[in-house]
């Protein structure tokens, strides 16, 4: 059986998370009783069940592309004022 990963799993809901150790246990023991057969179906199961997750963690990424580039703005938009008014007092001497 393949596990997803760490990110993922931690943003799968209770439900989801109850039914993935359910899903992985049963694939496991299908596993153990060389049912290879069933464990691909399990597996399959398990595949559509953290897409959801998947998701989350996708739009986690996009919201902190979108914090880092409004962070980025704000910074430029700061250092432009501040040169802005270095450049007045420097005509103002």
């Amino acid at each position: 059986m393949r596990h997803c990963s760490v990110q993922v799993r931690g943003l799968l809901t209770r439900d989801e998370l109850d039914r993935y150790n359910a899903l992985i246990e049963v694939g496991h023991f299908l596993e153990n009783e060389k049912r290879y057969d069933h464990v691909a179906v399990i597996q399959k199961e398990i595949d559509i069940l953290i897409l959801p997750a998947i998701e989350r963690l996708k739009e986690k990424g996009r919201q902190r592309d979108r914090d880092t580039e409004a962070y980025l703005a704000r910074k430029a938009q700061m250092e432009a004022e501040l040169a802005a008014a270095l450049r007045d007092d420097d005509e103002e001497d």
